[in-house]
């Protein structure tokens, strides 16, 4: 017999599929939840059933409790899986449950309430011995009284919310002048994310490592340690990069970590998965402090999983049961998870939405995604979009395999940060395990290779060769022998070069144009021409051959195409287009002093920090934009006058003007 006969799965994307696998293997119907962005989702398909709970926003669909108990009431769920993220760790959720007679697959209300804030959490594991990151909690505390309690403390600092997870909302603070801003953003981001914004500081530590250790307990006082996993490559306390077990960790600080582990979760008598979170000093050998306990499974479960065997939201499920826990089996081999963004690294970061215009998973990995071909990636949610998890015998050819599996992952229409993930992969730092917090940003910025002559020639082969942009022409609109040899006539002129060659230019993300000219007419050329993702293999160098070169026609008639992880957009030219951008690079000048403001990323304007007709400094932060849980300043460029042109709670799409700001004319 199952051990729940249904299962309502209180999230979506990833771990929504994730978890509905496990339900099904062991025969539980399962019952997803969606918004209305989320209506043809994945997730949505795979359950046996799906239940609406509101509009795109997560504070009015996957953040409210009553939606998910009135879901879980009207399928006839017996219980709820609440995932990660979201409402995992909310004491209302677990509540809620009790009221309604669910069973809440997590630890009880108290442990909640003790482990699932921050601020509690380390007082509560402190009066235990337990060591912690001197620093103190802000909740009820003015501004100034902060700014008092920080000074005690000494920068630099980490602002980070009480509640929640998952790195959203921390912000690093170097000196008492950049306080109040991290402040400000922190809560705006925790009370968006977590429907709190209490806050903690901690002290910075200089090289930490985070390490952190998966817990379990049962219903009969059993608490064990799983193993623990290393969690240390993180950007803006996001983590990228996650393994298991950690390198290089003396077996005495790995048994003591263990101890700690467990000591922390049976202080609350833990029943579930857990993680209990820890930061060691990369230059103070065994020196280590708490800094949270995750109620909740974690995004890089996984690794744990490859390395024991065990599928922990089975062991969830039974543990929410009241069975007991198994005996665990000792870790063998290595595995790394690498997490997949939609993001733009050589853009700081900044999110990515659109269509998913193809999708293809590499081959010989475990690969959890939140997306498929046609997917629609929006800007209401975290920008994770898939994780890639490899596993190996030892480090190394974990290391190795997860590389190639990213060289294999193809998504187009979307940016991603699979090029940057394969850098990380490589960097020497990485290879050999010498690993702190801060490595990520000693990679930055980050600039990708520019598009390869074997890139730029699948994009020529999905327009279609020498159409006029604006005009594509692929194999399947192709009707009649006229039409080909039409399309295959000399196409457009450049400044004059080449005249009638039939190329095509290209304007990629960074201003670059570049020229594509039409290969020798050649019969297999003509027989490739209307094939626009021919794998190239035959031309390709020895570290990418397993990759082949794809491309694919966005609706805006840009070409998307990726070569071994790399991913450029290129937007097709007309001979005036390519002439004024080329005239723009050489007048750099003009754009720096250009009065119009533009949205970075698509995205909702959750700050005005200036009012409409003020003045304004270069630099200034005009409004703040925020997409994916992610923040953004947008600043003036130059001094003058400010002309608003959106207002707070707007929706904003890339390149949209925000402002204008008017420089004053020097009459002198």
């Amino acid at each position: 017999m199952p051990v729940f006969s249904s299962v309502l799965v209180a999230n979506r994307g990833e771990i929504a599929r994730r978890i509905i696998r496990t339900l099904r293997a062991l025969g539980i119907r399962s019952i997803a939840v969606f918004s209305d962005a989320d209506a043809g989702a994945p997730h949505v398909r795979e359950a046996d059933d799906a239940v609406w709970i509101g509009p795109s926003s997560a504070a009015d669909s996957y953040l409210r409790v009553e939606a998910i108990i009135v879901a879980a009431r009207e399928s006839g769920a017996e219980a709820v899986h609440p995932g990660y993220g979201f409402l995992s760790e909310s004491v209302a959720l677990a509540e809620a449950c009790a009221a309604e007679g669910l069973v809440f697959i997590g630890p009880d209300v108290r442990a909640l309430e003790i482990m699932g804030d921050k601020a509690r959490s380390r007082a509560h594991v402190s009066e235990r011995g337990v060591p912690v990151v001197p620093g103190f909690d802000a909740a009820g505390l003015s501004d100034a009284e902060i700014a008092v309690h920080a000074a005690g403390i000494g920068y630099p600092l980490l602002v980070k919310p009480s509640a929640g997870g998952g790195g959203k909302g921390m912000e690093i603070v170097r000196d008492a002048g950049g306080l109040a801003s991290a402040l400000s953003s922190a809560r705006r981001v925790a009370a968006a994310s977590f429907g709190d914004d209490a806050l903690v500081l901690e002290r910075l530590i200089g090289r930490p490592r985070h390490l952190e250790v998966q817990v379990f307990g049962d219903t009969h006082g059993t608490v064990v340690a799983i193993g623990e996993r290393e969690c240390t490559l993180q950007r803006r306390h996001q983590k990228v990069i996650e393994e298991a077990p950690a390198p290089g960790i003396p077996e005495p600080l790995r048994e003591r970590l263990w101890d700690e582990a467990v000591r922390v979760a049976a202080s609350v008598d833990y029943v579930g998965a857990g993680t209990v979170e820890f930061l060691i000093d990369a230059d103070a050998a065994g020196e280590m402090f708490f800094i949270e306990m995750n109620t909740r499974l974690q995004v890089e479960h996984p690794v744990t999983e490859a390395v024991t065997g065990l599928d922990l939201v089975e062991l969830q499920l039974r543990v929410a049961a009241g069975e007991s826990l198994p005996s665990i089996p000792r870790a063998r081999g290595h595995a790394i998870e690498a997490r997949v963004y939609a993001e733009a690294p050589e853009r700081g970061f900044l999110p990515s939405t659109g269509d998913v215009l193809r999708f293809v998973a590499p081959h010989g990995v475990r690969v959890d995604a939140a997306i498929e071909t046609g997917s629609e990636i929006t800007g209401f949610y975290d920008p994770m979009i898939a994780k890639i998890i490899a596993y190996g015998d030892d480090r190394p050819t974990s290391l190795a395999r997860l590389d190639e599996a990213l060289a294999q992952t193809l998504v187009l229409g979307v940016e991603t940060n699979i090029a940057f993930l394969r850098a990380l992969c490589r960097d020497e730092r990485v290879v050999v395990g010498e690993l702190d917090t801060g490595l990520i940003e000693t990679l930055l910025p980050f600039a990708s290779a520019p598009p390869s002559p074997l890139m730029l020639a699948a994009a020529r082969r999905t327009l279609g060769g020498g159409s006029e942009p604006g005009r594509p022409r692929l194999a399947s609109q192709s009707t009649s022998r006229g039409g080909e040899v039409w399309a295959s006539l000399p196409g457009w002129r450049l400044s004059g070069e080449d005249a009638g060659d039939g190329g095509v230019a290209f304007l990629t993300d960074d201003g670059d144009v570049l020229r594509v000219p039409a290969p020798a007419p050649t019969h297999s050329d003509r027989a490739n021409e209307l094939t626009p993702s021919r794998s190239l293999s035959d031309e390709r160098s020895e570290e990418s051959k397993s990759a082949p070169v794809e491309a694919a026609l966005a609706p805006d008639g840009s070409v998307w195409v990726s070569e071994a992880g790399r991913t450029a957009r290129l937007r097709p030219l007309t001979r005036r287009q390519a002439m004024d951008q080329r005239l723009a690079a050489q007048h750099p000048e003009a754009l720096a002093t250009h009065p119009e403001v533009r949205a970075p990323m698509p995205g909702s304007v959750v700050a005005v920090h200036v009012a409409d007709g003020a003045p304004v400094s270069a630099g200034d932060i005009i409004a703040s934009i925020e997409a994916m849980k992610m923040e953004h300043p947008v600043l003036a460029p130059h001094d003058g006058t400010v002309h608003l042109l959106v207002a707070q709670g707007d929706q904003v799409r890339r390149d949209q003007p925000v402002a204008r700001v008017e420089a004053e004319e020097n009459h002198d």
